[in-house]
């Protein structure tokens, strides 16, 4: 029995050495065809995730740059608007002044023309009736006097009633 269990014992070393080294030999193949593959396979897809995230990240980076340039694009925008509202309203204001002081000049000039057509109309009115009042007393004075009254004696005459009468 002895031999029986030393074959035995020398079977399962040899057993053993056996399983070794199928176990050696297996796992190098399966780390050779499955390790290494399946570790490139995992960095590229690493690879790729990192290039997403910094891709992720340069596409967030241009995303605020826009956005800060919107905003001040935008309250440039409005500056520009306010400043253009306010200009058109200082020149129509300013037109509107031109229009008053034109419309002030013309009708201070309109006034000063009634005046004087007014004032050309009382002195034309005013020698119409010392005409006629000096023909009237000429009348007067001829039945009067029952004679004719020189030209000179006329004026005369004419002038004394209009300074009496006023």
């Amino acid at each position: 029995m002895e031999v029986l269990t030393r074959a035995f014992v020398d079977l399962n070393l040899w057993s053993l050495f056996v399983t070794i080294c199928n176990t050696l030999i297996t796992f190098l193949i399966v780390k050779h065809f499955l390790f290494k593959p399946l570790r490139k396979m995992l960095a590229a897809r690493e690879q790729e995730v990192r290039d997403l995230y910094a891709h992720a990240e340069t596409d967030r980076r241009e995303a605020e740059a826009m956005k800060r340039d919107y905003t001040v694009s935008i309250s440039n925008a409005k500056q520009e608007a306010a400043d253009i509202v306010s200009n058109a309203q200082k020149r129509a204001e300013r037109h509107a002044e031109q229009i008053l002081e034109q419309a002030n000049r013309e009708a201070t000039v309109a006034k000063q023309r009634a005046e004087e057509s007014i004032e050309l109309e009382r002195k034309k009115a005013m020698n119409q009736m010392k005409d006629e009042i000096a023909d009237l007393s000429v009348m007067i004075a001829s039945k009067v006097v029952e004679r004719e009254v020189k030209a000179d004696d006329h004026k005369r005459l004419i002038e004394d009633f209009i300074d009496k009468v006023g």
